[in-house]
């Protein structure tokens, strides 16, 4: 655990405050930081000590417009009643308390903090917002950017993961911002007062008192991170299979099949591919999984670091993992997401939880789980394609709580022991072939170019809409192999179009860049 930009000695046990009396407090937190609690416990501190305290809120569309801003003013009492005012306003805000590292920038974007005024109080965790999770690509904020950017922002910064200190103690990270904010002495209440308001609460107040201390412990003695001792790597343990003797003896055969036929660089992403593949099918899945692998890795470079096994080993395994309705209802009816889902909503032993599942099925989803020569049928009539897309693709509401949708969902995902024989695992058995046919093509000529046609196996995810419009972006991409196949820089033009499709969902973007390519 980290903070940085606090020194002890410039503050005690209570803090100093500006002369002017009025102190102005911003707190942005998401839906579940509780926000609204650290913010009703700074005005019970703060009138419990004779101040005069006003809060309000701005509600925000948390994690798509940004998160609630919890505003408080407050004077000391006995004087002049001040006018107080109802919202923040840029260049004027004392302290700031950001719940989520990428608040804490919306902070300073918009104007809250300030180099000669702002004292900022903001956790390093992240709370990935939508736009990030639906990007097509890594959509994920630049961390390292945001908080070079606080640095130069606040008058004083007050860095730590908060959220690991709350969880750490049974509690949420409101109590450990309010234990940072009490250990930053910027409010002139000692940490008696604040740990008593805690108590007058009277919820949670024992995992609240550790989470607030170890706040205040960690903003009190931060660590610095040049003087910290490095921390053992993980090691990733391999989890035994479940099943009969046969099977799992049968399993570590194909484990040993690694070990001794792949270069060791590449054995930790096979052994994490073979895992997947096999609990998404069987172990017959896991061979053929290692046979495509083999395949590859014939044609690599020990001089080029194995890339082609290494990107081969994790990319096959999620093209053969492909999501369609029957991963998808397996995965909804495990009990390891059942109990997932109780844990993330906070539910109690004795409490009811009800789960509502979105299900958006089309036509071509329902073809897919027909045997092949029925689905195909279909398939090859657009009318009756049409008819049954009527039928089915209405978007459906389905409570997985209740046996009758529960009992559906874990029917379908029974259907994994004929996925072999439906029509969809013959579409998609047909792609990965031919996706590895031009790998395979490709390498003796074009390594690097050969590397980037596996890596393009990113192009595809998800099922319905998302996977067709995936489908669509690969076979555009990849209708430059002719003109890239000769280039020496070939596999960077690859990675250029692959890093547009990802990232133009409109699809015009990567048009202009095929175009380019034609050029060459």
């Amino acid at each position: 655990m980290t903070a940085i930009g606090f020194d002890a000695s410039d503050a005690g046990e209570v803090g100093t405050t500006q002369e002017a009396g009025v102190i102005k407090l911003a707190i942005l937190a998401i839906g579940g930081q509780g926000g609204g609690v650290i913010t009703d416990w700074i005005v019970a501190t703060a009138e419990r000590n004779g101040w005069l305290a006003q809060s309000t809120s701005v509600p925000g569309v948390a994690q798509r417009t940004g998160a609630t801003i919890y505003y408080v003013e407050m004077a000391p009492g006995g004087g002049p009643v001040p006018v107080m005012a109802l919202a923040p306003a840029p260049g004027d805000v004392d302290i700031v308390v950001a719940a989520e590292l990428m608040e804490a920038g919306r902070a300073v974007q918009r104007g809250f903090v300030t180099p000669e005024t702002t004292t900022l109080i903001a956790s390093t965790h992240r709370a990935y917002g939508i736009l990030e999770k639906s990007a097509p690509g890594d959509g994920i904020g630049d961390a390292a950017a945001v908080t070079e950017i606080l640095l130069r922002s606040a008058k004083r910064l007050i860095l730590a993961d908060m959220e690991t200190l709350a969880r750490d103690k049974g509690s949420v990270i409101s109590a450990s911002l309010f234990g940072a904010l009490a250990a930053a002495g910027v409010l002139p209440f000692s940490r008696e007062s604040y740990e008593q308001t805690i108590r007058d609460s009277g919820k949670g107040v024992t995992a609240s008192l550790a989470a607030f201390a170890a706040g205040w412990q960690t903003v009190r003695d931060p660590q610095d991170p040049d003087r910290l001792e490095p921390r053992p790597q993980k090691v990733r343990s391999r989890p035994e299979p479940v099943g009969t003797a046969e099977l799992s003896a049968a399993y570590h055969r194909l484990v040993h099949r690694i070990e001794t036929g792949f270069p060791e660089v590449a054995q930790d992403m096979l052994l994490a591919g073979l895992e997947k593949v096999v609990d998404y099918q069987d172990i017959g899945y896991g061979r053929q999984y290692l046979d495509r692998v083999a395949e590859v890795s014939a044609l690599d470079a020990v001089d080029r670091g194995a890339l082609l096994t290494v990107e081969a080993a994790k990319y096959v395994a999620n093209a053969m993992a492909y999501d369609d309705v029957i991963r998808v209802a397996d995965l909804k009816t495990r009990g390891s997401r059942a109990l997932r889902v109780r844990e993330e909503a906070g539910v109690g032993e004795k409490q009811v939880l009800k789960v509502t599942e979105y299900m958006h099925p089309r036509a071509e989803e329902v073809c897919g789980l027909l045997p092949r020569r029925l689905g195909a049928f279909l398939e090859a009539r657009p009318k009756w394609m049409a008819r049954l897309d009527r039928l089915v693709n209405r978007g459906r509401r389905v409570r997985t709580d209740t046996l009758f949708w529960f009992l559906v969902l874990y029917t379908l995902g029974g259907l994994r022991l004929w996925r072999r024989r439906l029509l969809r695992h013959a579409h998609e058995t047909q792609h990965i072939e031919n996706w590895l046919d031009r790998v395979k093509a490709t390498a003796p000529r074009n390594y690097a170019l050969a590397v980037e046609i596996l890596r393009c196996r990113r192009l595809i995810k998800g099922y319905s809409d998302t996977h067709a419009r995936g489908l669509s972006k690969y076979d555009k991409v990849l209708s430059s192999l002719p003109a890239l196949l000769d280039r020496s820089d070939g596999g960077d033009w690859l990675r250029r179009l692959r890093d547009v499709a990802l990232k133009d969902e409109e699809g015009s973007d990567l048009e202009g860049a095929l175009k380019t390519v034609e050029s060459l």
